[in-house]
């Protein structure tokens, strides 16, 4: 795709976020100190005070960090991720299909979403998830079999990956393997209570401590109290609209900027829509035909009519079960895309191949048609799969081919960034590096003549633009000292 394409082009509001974390960890912190300017630099899922950081949990920006690190720019990270998915998914369903079948898994999950979704051409995120869900899954199975203590540092390892990518449905995907995996540690074919000590609960509890030791000194970095998330600290702050329907909105006091004031008034519209019952129909019918859309489709949906055949196998009964679990959980969120049911990727490609292997043997007048239709539905899958490619915005578009030529001039570089009242807030300039004063380019935002005077002594080495985002095309022209609005 890259090849083809390019490298893909931050386009959404949160992929910003996560690069942020990504130059963050990959010059070696955990976050940054605030700017002295920074009332000029707030921007969308990003806080400045007490530190300056994404407000998402670290998963995903370690992976990108990781791709900036080993291959000079976070897409390497995204690729990389997806290709570790990719193969923990397949190493997933050996443990719950035949090895061929488990082969088959793996390589539609590289055809979909593996190569052109949004999961592997964006920064938004997607696969980190997916593998903490896959060797969360793999592993159950597996101690369940037989007890070892690497399979339940694989298992504790899937654990910490959820709990720092998509926290609240990779809880939601996870307590059902806890729950599968107490009730056999207390049935009739139990190990010896030394075996489930020794082999599943101390590695498994290890794991899990250091893993509450990590996020704790991470949350102690960026917010001064081990207890409390970037992400609690950006909603206190900025968000109006609540996570769930049932608490109230927050008073937040008037933002410093109208971009940030409408986004957040947007989203508490939103919010305030999904209150009534017609309007929640309507958003929560909206986010379950995007979930549908993305992970099945039309070809996958087909094998799900031997749903009947397929429940008669107790563990597909507990994927079902799980998915079930995760989907309603991203029903009662007020706000659901794609990616957030990522933990559960592996066990949607259980059941749906598992439905393939019972419709592959269905024969109508001694005539394979159910071989026919498995055929149909991987060609329909290969077919269909550029068609999940992400187009970026063309706002975001010309803010890259901007940023590159910036970067290309000679010296350092200040742009005030103006827009206009009609100014969409999903289509956001002002975003920085985790090291702003060394940046060679900085976005700031305009605040009146005198705080303007402030920021162009501040950096004052640098040279001033003034970028009209709402022109079309997008102007940037030198910044006059008393241009300001």
């Amino acid at each position: 795709m890259a090849l083809l394409h390019g490298l893909p082009v931050p386009a959404v509001n949160d992929e910003f976020s996560y690069l942020l974390a990504a130059d963050t960890f990959a010059s070696g912190g955990l976050t940054n100190p605030p700017h002295p300017m920074w009332v000029h630099f707030e921007s969308m899922h990003i806080i400045h005070q007490p530190t300056y950081a994404s407000k998402y949990p670290p998963g995903q920006g370690l992976a990108l960090a990781a791709g900036q690190v080993l291959g000079g720019h976070p897409i390497v990270g995204v690729w990389l991720s997806m290709a570790l998915a990719c193969a923990a998914l397949t190493w997933m369903l050996q443990a719950w299909l035949p090895p061929g079948w488990a082969l088959l898994g793996g390589l539609l999950a590289v055809v979909r979403p593996g190569i052109f979704s949004y999961w592997a051409q964006s920064y938004w995120g997607g696969a980190v998830a997916a593998l903490g869900g896959a060797l969360v899954w793999g592993a159950v199975p597996r101690l369940m079999r037989r007890p070892r203590v690497r399979k339940a540092l694989v298992l504790g390892l899937g654990l910490a990956i959820l709990a720092n990518s998509r926290p609240f449905e990779g809880l939601l995907a996870s307590l059902p393997a806890a729950g599968a995996l107490l009730l056999w540690m207390a049935s009739k074919r139990r190990p010896a209570l030394g075996v489930s000590i020794r082999q599943i609960v101390a590695p498994l509890l290890v794991v899990l401590a250091l893993t509450a030791g990590a996020m704790a000194f991470y949350n102690l970095r960026v917010t001064g109290d081990p207890l409390r998330l970037p992400y609690q600290v950006h909603e206190e702050t900025y968000s109006v609209a609540p996570i769930f329907p049932w608490q109230r909105p927050r008073h937040v006091s008037r933002h410093r900027h109208t971009v940030l004031g409408d986004f957040h008034k947007e989203m508490a519209f939103r919010y305030m829509q999904r209150r009534s019952i017609v309007g929640l129909f309507s958003a929560k019918g909206g986010q379950f035909r995007a979930l549908w859309r993305f992970y099945l489709g039309l070809a996958l949906t087909v094998p799900l009519v031997m749903l009947p055949w397929v429940l008669k196998d107790r563990w597909m009964r507990v994927s079902l079960l799980t998915c079930s679990v995760v989907v309603a959980g991203l029903l009662v969120e007020m706000f659901a895309y794609p990616h957030y049911a990522a933990p559960i990727t592996g066990l949607l490609f259980a059941l749906v191949l598992q439905a393939m292997r019972h419709l592959r043997l269905w024969r109508w007048r001694d005539r394979p048609i159910g071989l026919c239709v498995v055929w149909a539905i991987l060609f329909l899958c290969v077919a269909l799969a550029p068609q999940m490619r992400r187009q970026p915005k063309d706002e975001m578009l010309y803010r890259a081919r901007m940023l590159t030529s910036l970067e290309d001039e000679e010296g350092r570089h200040l742009v005030l960034v103006r827009y206009q009242p009609w100014h969409s807030p999903h289509t956001e300039w002002v975003y920085n590096a985790a090291d702003i004063d060394r940046a060679k380019v900085v976005w700031a935002r305009e605040m009146g003549t005198a705080r303007n005077r402030e920021l162009l002594e501040f950096f004052k080495g640098r040279r001033a633009w003034l970028l009209e985002a709402d022109v079309d095309p997008s102007r940037l022209t030198p910044y006059l000292v008393g241009s300001g609005s």
